[in-house]
């Protein structure tokens, strides 16, 4: 079993599609295996991505919002709130099953559906996260997900299981939930300065190490709450560059000279710090992926949630507009993709 907890610490770089991207082409590739999607992000983009296209997944989600208890992550807290410190084995309730409404999904492919309720809830999960009895409170209320995702990879019982959990930008609480329940974090970026600064933060806000002004705050909150507690991090796995715009088919100048600076940023990190790296013998510049731009394919894809491998060349018609899909980009966009996926 591996998790993986897709997170960067800003927002509009693709991280949701991206997980859309990797749930359902390896679901495709490896139909023996149970793929669930836990989506953490209270926009549910992802959820609604693999519900349905853009005119049913509003209320097949809403289906899901308001049924009793709400069949989401969100329905699933709530249960822990009401008793927590005691683990729930029956999670069935908060399960769905995307082919069920969407026949393009792989029928292996489980969602737990995000929630905007997460918001609401997350002072509470917080606060009960700081009481002083029992002692190790916190460490119990940020393993939720965690006993999640141990209950569900025993529902798969003999049958192998992989999770790709869809994190926010911001490191709510709901975020920290996410990141203890994995064994590895993928971080997509584009290739802009501020993507470079949310990576460090990232760095910083998972283990407290940075720049001196950074590292006093990282070193009391999250990172040295979870060293003094015994939490087990995970590790920083792929550096997925989305949305890279080619020139004559590679990177143009640009975008390439900015990922150079975050590859080069994390090659310095990993000289001090090879522990938090998934692949300690390997610099991490050598575990950066490249996504073309193809927009036509993104949208299509998206509004239509028609997985690549189901993707098709041609017209289509997206809410009154006609979108061309092209064979050349289609194919270098999969095969970009493709090696993507193929790192999981």
């Amino acid at each position: 079993m591996s998790a993986y907890a897709f997170w960067n610490n800003k927002g509009g770089v693709g991280k949701s599609f991206l997980c859309f991207v990797a749930a359902t082409e390896y679901a495709h590739r490896h139909p023996e295996t149970d793929v669930y999607v836990i989506d953490l992000c209270p926009q549910a983009n992802l959820s609604e991505t693999l519900l349905g296209n853009y005119e049913h997944r509003a209320r097949i989600l809403n289906r899901k919002l308001s049924s009793s208890p709400r069949a989401t992550v969100a329905g699933y807290l709530e249960a822990r709130l009401n008793s927590p410190f005691r683990m729930i084995e029956d999670v069935g309730p908060y399960l769905t099953q995307p082919s069920g409404a969407n026949a393009n999904i792989p029928k292996n492919l489980y969602l737990v559906c995000g929630d905007n309720l997460l918001e609401v809830i997350s002072e509470a999960i917080r606060q009960t996260s700081q009481l002083v009895i029992p002692t190790d409170a916190w460490k119990q209320v940020i393993t939720w997900i965690a006993e999640l995702v141990a209950m569900l990879r025993k529902r798969s019982a003999v049958r192998d299981a992989i999770f790709i959990i869809d994190c926010n930008p911001s490191f709510a609480i709901y975020t920290q939930l996410a990141i203890s329940a994995a064994q590895y974090i993928v971080v997509p970026f584009t290739a802009d300065d501020s993507s470079r600064r949310a990576i460090e933060n990232v760095v910083a806000l998972l283990f407290g190490i940075g720049d001196p002004h950074t590292v006093p705050y990282a070193r009391i909150s999250f990172a040295r709450r979870a060293k003094d507690e015994g939490l087990i991090l995970p590790t920083l796995h792929t550096f997925v560059s989305n949305r890279v715009t080619l020139y004559e088919g590679r990177a143009s100048k640009a975008f390439a000279a900015v990922s150079k600076t975050i590859s080069k940023t994390m090659d310095d990190i990993y000289k001090s710090h090879r522990v938090i790296f998934a692949d300690p013998k390997e610099a991490p510049s050598k575990s950066f992926v490249e996504v073309p731009d193809y927009h036509a394919a993104t949208i299509v894809a998206a509004m239509m949630a028609t997985p690549l491998n189901v993707l098709t060349p041609g017209p289509k018609h997206v809410a009154g507009e006609r979108i061309q899909i092209n064979l050349g980009p289609l194919q270098r966009y999969r095969k970009a993709l493709a090696q993507f996926v193929d790192r999981l």
